[in-house]
């Protein structure tokens, strides 16, 4: 594919970094010639200085050929229009814009994006989809990565394991026959510093990063398996109230099972703004470092503090004041991966990253054959792909250990007639099966190749 990335910021970055080893034609194009020239130099793409929305730009970026844009400046307006220039003028195929305003995302203006109006055929809102992946750390406090797959039937689980885990030092391939009935596998495993798809006769230590994906039913189990409780998460306390700690408060107030929730946020007027919003919700003015203010929050009694500020100093020396209170739970927004390193020093618990999720939200539009979700893991490290298999797919009708999988990537589960599985070696792979397959980023493209579609199929 011909694909042209606008904006060379840190989504910008990741997806080019992700898209130019596929065997893609990637140009990225940003107004900062520096910005222009630092990515071209790391990786393999192409470059052009200008801005996006200019139509001589898209065109000495190659928009004539161009299979799909993608808009992701940090101006909304900018991406919008350079989504209508691509679509007027070249005839781009598919056109992907990150928007953050939220007026432009209000379901009774989605008419805006008619082909006929404001051609934009993805729209992705990063403080909607942060928010989503704070309130399912929230609701996982045992894990520090979590994220759903096929209809909610299958979750990722991230759990570290302590002394206290009943299968350390167990060959990974004994879980299997000491749990038959446990629908959860070891796909990811993480060990000072380095991710690693695991062997059979792989054993867990302590400190260990495990990344395992399980039937939802199963979580429970699981979690008492690896030695890990997940209590409820009854009193939240939010620190900042930007748009993602807006719409994490409002869903909590909307939730099935009530959490009381408290939001610090700094800046008088959108704590105002906040208060307004939100109907049960208590709002303080000030710092959220202030431990008086956390104090009058009642931090003792609190199940989790997550900070969602525009910084991620704060962010991180918050939840760390947060833990020495004597927060069980804490949760910062971390957008330099950087600083995650700091993670384990100061006592937090997990951390989410906009990039990630963000990289991911877009790649689920990108991604080749039958592939209706990916996830990102880490810095770029490694993907979760879900993908059902069609008819002409090279694996349909082969048994899982015929398949030629790559040595980093793992099959975690199976749909197979409306029932998850965990597979086999004997499950045989069948046209409508859908698999979620963890894969280091160097074999994401091989795992395309497997699920792809061929030509026939048309």
């Amino acid at each position: 594919m011909k694909i042209i990335i606008c904006g060379a910021g840190q989504v910008g970055w990741q997806l080019a970094r992700y898209l130019s080893t596929e065997n893609n034609s990637v140009t990225v194009v940003d107004n900062n010639p520096g910005l222009v020239r630092r990515i071209t130099d790391a990786m393999d793409v192409s470059g052009v200085a200008g801005f996006a929305s200019h139509p001589d730009v898209l065109e000495r970026a190659g928009a004539r050929d161009a299979d799909m844009i993608i808009a992701a400046t940090f101006s909304d307006e900018v991406n919008m229009v350079t989504c209508q220039v691509a679509h007027s003028v070249f005839e781009v195929p598919r056109k992907i814009a990150r928007l953050r305003a939220q007026s432009y995302l209000d379901p009774q203006y989605s008419d805006l994006y008619r082909r006929e109006h404001l051609p934009i055929d993805v729209i992705i809102s990063p403080e909607r989809e942060v928010a989503q992946a704070a309130l399912r750390r929230l609701a996982a406090p045992a894990a520090f990565d979590t994220e759903a797959f096929i209809d909610e039937k299958v979750q990722l689980v991230g759990l570290s394991l302590g002394e206290d885990c009943a299968v350390l030092n167990t060959p990974l391939r004994q879980l299997s026959e000491l749990f038959s009935t446990l629908r959860a596998v070891v796909v990811g495993v993480r060990r000072e510093g380095k991710l690693f798809v695991p062997h059979p006769n792989d054993q867990l230590f302590p400190k260990d990063q495990t990344y395992l994906l399980v039937a939802t039913e199963d979580v429970s189990r699981t979690y008492e398996i690896f030695g890990k409780s997940n209590p409820n998460t009854d009193r939240a306390i939010i620190i900042g109230g930007g748009n993602v700690g807006l719409f994490v408060a409002e869903a909590l107030e909307k939730g099935a099972r009530r959490v009381r929730a408290k939001v610090i946020e700094a800046n008088r007027n959108r704590a105002e703004v906040v208060a307004d919003a939100l109907e049960r919700t208590i709002v303080l003015n000030g710092d959220g470092l202030d431990m008086a203010l956390l104090e009058e929050a009642n931090i003792h009694k609190a199940d989790a503090v997550l900070a969602v500020t525009d910084d991620d100093k704060t962010n991180l020396l918050a939840c760390a004041r947060a833990k020495a209170a004597g927060a069980p739970l804490t949760i910062a927004l971390v957008n330099d991966p950087s600083l995650t390193t700091l993670l384990e020093p100061l006592g937090i618990d997990a951390f989410i990253n906009p990039r990630a999720t963000t990289v991911s939200s877009i790649l689920r539009h990108i991604r080749h054959g039958s592939v209706h979700k990916v996830y990102s893991i880490g810095d770029a490290e490694a993907e979760v792909i879900e993908a059902q298999v069609m008819g002409t797919s090279p694996i349909a009708g082969k048994l899982i250990r015929d398949i030629d999988w790559p040595e980093g990537a793992m099959v975690g589960t199976l749909l197979k007639r409306g029932e998850i599985l965990a597979p086999k070696g004997d499950t045989r792979v069948e046209e409508g099966d859908v698999l979620t397959v963890f894969a280091l980023s160097i074999d994401v493209p091989v795992i395309e190749q497997l699920f792809q579609v061929s030509i026939d199929f048309f």
